[in-house]
């Protein structure tokens, strides 16, 4: 198997590994249905008025489903908002692990990580108000959450495959250390950076050349 099937292969199977963000339980087609609009809604509510503003009367109103269904499927609002988080991490996973290049496999793994990367700052920035409380709540709790470590995971991968010689581990957790909630939070909300100039930052970074007399890291986990 060359390797970039191989790697394909160790981010299905990885997929599949993840109970913390995981698919749904298996439901009616009706209810899972429900399900969708009750999170579409809710993502509706966080993008145009922050997650403050999201109660089940007003998620209700805005899918069109009963409260009493509401509160039925999600208990409260904060299990309603972290069911959010989880559904939008399984979809960004299953795009950067089994969907179409250059995020998806298929593609060489330089351009797969600026790809991942891109759209890591997308995410970021579209979910930085919940990512941000969650940080707040449990600053550590980032480190060990199954989708931080399934990025790491898979940005490990990508970081062995194009740089052999290089302490992917270590790499991987510095790649993905912009990335924290808070700072995100803050390059966008009070210093006023779009999107594309933080993508372009993160590009920017990863060209830097190291001097002429660094030595190489050695090989890690």
């Amino acid at each position: 198997m060359n390797t970039r099937n191989r790697a394909a292969g160790d981010g299905a199977q990885m997929l599949n590994l993840l109970p913390t963000v995981g698919g749904p339980a298996p439901e009616r087609a009706d209810a899972a249905r429900n399900r969708r609009r009750i999170l579409d809604a809710a993502a509706r509510i966080v993008a145009e008025q922050g997650p403050e503003a999201v109660t089940m009367n007003q998620v209700a109103h805005a899918s069109g489903i009963g409260v009493g269904t509401v509160y039925r499927r999600f208990g409260d609002v904060s299990q309603l908002l972290w069911a959010l988080l989880d559904d939008r991490e399984r979809q960004f996973q299953e795009a950067y692990l089994s969907g179409p290049p250059p995020l998806g496999p298929g593609a060489p793994a330089g351009e797969r990580l600026d790809a991942f990367l891109d759209a890591l700052v997308d995410r970021v920035v579209e979910q930085r108000a919940i990512l941000l409380a969650a940080q707040t709540a449990a600053p550590s709790a980032r480190y060990t959450s199954g989708a931080y470590l399934a990025m790491h995971t898979h940005v490990a991968l990508l970081v062995s495959e194009a740089r052999p010689d290089a302490h992917s581990g270590l790499l991987a957790h510095l790649l993905l250390a912009p990335f924290s909630p808070s700072l995100m939070h803050h390059l966008s909300q009070e210093q006023q950076l779009s999107a594309p100039e933080l993508q372009r930052g993160v590009r920017q970074l990863l060209t830097l050349r190291a001097a002429p007399d660094a030595r190489p890291l050695p090989d890690g986990p």
